[in-house]
């Protein structure tokens, strides 16, 4: 029986040690190569439903319209302003709408204080104006 067992455990173990036959081909020089971007600005997409006043302003008219942000933050050129009514929580996202621009609001988000739950941002956007 030993003299079985040793010879299959060898088999086996050499079935494991064989190397791949399969070689590395580069791609062809015919290929088609990706899109590159041609630079490094990309223009946002503005969210207009029904928020005039505050889609298109910059940091500026909206801390003189809303009063102090609970949050202000800056990452690179894009800046968000977050404010806290009574319910509800509205981010305001801004953007430059050209390289180099001032930011201004292209987006906005509302969303109910406890659960998060989605709302109707021009009813939070009352209720941020009347704190």
């Amino acid at each position: 029986m030993r003299s079985f067992i040793l010879p299959a455990a060898l088999i086996s173990l050499s079935a494991c040690s064989a190397g791949s036959s399969a070689t590395y081909v580069p791609p062809s020089a015919s290929a088609t190569p990706s899109a590159q971007p041609t630079g490094t600005f990309r223009a946002p997409t503005v969210d207009r439903a029904g928020l005039d006043g505050i889609i298109g302003a910059p940091a500026s008219r909206l801390l003189s319209r809303l009063g102090k942000a609970r949050i202000d933050l800056s990452e690179g050129d894009s800046r968000k302003l977050q404010f806290a009514g009574t319910s509800c929580v509205l981010d305001i996202y801004l953007y430059p709408l050209t390289a180099g621009a001032e930011p201004v609001a292209t987006h906005i988000e509302a969303r109910q204080r406890s659960g998060g739950a989605a709302i109707d941002k021009g009813q939070c956007l009352g209720e941020v104006e009347a704190r």
